[in-house]
């Protein structure tokens, strides 16, 4: 069934990011960074911020970081963004979190 829906966004050209959960990331430059398709914020300090998505978490180093902007779905970092790593998280590793 899933197949058959992914043929359907395809030939309506509906952008992959709004017919799944998938995290989609814009880096403008070295100082701003938009996340759409976000869970939640597990952690906030002016030089680091974990991001938690649908598929694993985003980690963002830098200096002076900021959340500008947050609605339910986007997110946007401002401040000097120096990396941007993930931690994809297994099925195993969520349903210890939700016990």
């Amino acid at each position: 069934m899933r197949k058959k829906a992914r043929k359907l966004d395809e030939i309506l050209e509906i952008p992959i990011e709004l017919s799944t959960n998938n995290p989609k990331i814009t880096v403008l430059g070295f100082e701003r960074l938009l996340i759409e398709n976000y869970r939640g914020i597990l952690e906030y300090q002016d030089y680091f911020i974990r991001v938690n998505t649908y598929i694993g978490i985003i980690n963002i180093n830098g200096f002076n970081l900021n959340l500008e902007g947050m609605t339910t779905d986007d997110l946007l970092v401002t401040g000097r963004i120096e990396t941007i790593d993930f931690e994809e998280v297994t099925e195993d590793e969520e349903e210890e979190e939700s016990k």
